[in-house]
């Protein structure tokens, strides 16, 4: 049986209906409080450069809050020198870096290790040596997992939207062919000696396909499991999430 799979629930778009009306309510570090309680292994936050959802001040206050409790908190960043030193400031036990642009509603695909190496590495190697387990968002394509590996990432993060797109959409043969690269890419990385690890874009129907490949040892979901909140209730969205994960793992990966 494949080893256990970990929960990182991102509590970015609990921000993003605080920041609707302004004020505090509804309030990240409550969520992430939430999140803990219903299974999740550790809270994932997205600072961006513009500061749509998460703040400077929940950054703070998740630090404080996750090293209390002895819980990781995963950072997503750009690959700039504001967001360095802002990891910097903290160290969180985890980093993040994913593209950014200003003008997406979301990440639209994976970091280009391969075109932005001169760039990426030497950012990898501050936040290493400052104690952070780096992990890089790509697509699973070969030739950037060798160019995270050299670039000297502990993690890669598979980009899983492509395949959660192509299910929602009914593209059958669309979605065999971007399961069976993710579970190419993830092999792969592995034998690198990479932590794998796969989000964006999950749901309850596209779970239990990417939970069940052996090598991913953790999911990063927040959009779906906010949204899914407003009907159900956090912690029950992400208790189901958890249970369907943990199933995965308990049926054969080679199906």
């Amino acid at each position: 049986m494949p080893a256990s799979l970990r929960l990182g629930v991102n509590i970015d778009h609990v921000a993003t209906v605080r920041n609707a009306r302004g004020g505090t309510h509804p309030d990240p570090l409550r969520a992430a409080e939430v999140a803990l309680a219903a299974g999740a292994d550790g809270i994932t936050a997205h600072l961006r450069e513009d500061r749509r959802h998460i703040s400077d001040a929940d950054i703070d206050a998740l630090s404080a809050l996750l090293r209390a409790q002895a819980r990781p908190l995963n950072l997503e960043m750009a690959v700039t020198q504001e967001m360095l030193g802002i990891a910097l400031k903290h160290r969180p036990h985890a980093v993040c870096l994913v593209p950014e642009k200003r003008e997406e509603r979301t990440t639209e695909g994976g970091l280009d290790v391969v075109g932005g190496h001169n760039w990426i590495t030497p950012m990898v190697a501050q936040l290493s040596q400052a104690g952070a387990r780096v992990s890089l968002f790509i697509g699973a394509d070969p030739a950037q997992i060798e160019a995270s590996h050299r670039a000297g990432a502990a993690v890669v993060e598979l980009h899983t939207g492509a395949y959660c797109d192509a299910v929602r959409e009914g593209r059958e043969d669309a979605a065999a062919a971007e399961l069976d690269a993710l579970r190419a890419g993830a092999a792969r990385a592995a034998a690198l000696g990479l932590e794998v690890h796969a989000g964006h874009g999950i749901d309850y129907d596209t779970v239990t396909a990417i939970a069940a490949i052996p090598e991913v040892v953790e999911l990063n979901i927040g959009h779906f499991l906010i949204g899914e909140a407003v009907f159900v209730g956090l912690g029950p969205a992400i208790a189901r999430m958890r249970a369907l994960m943990d199933a995965a793992r308990e049926e054969d990966p080679a199906r």
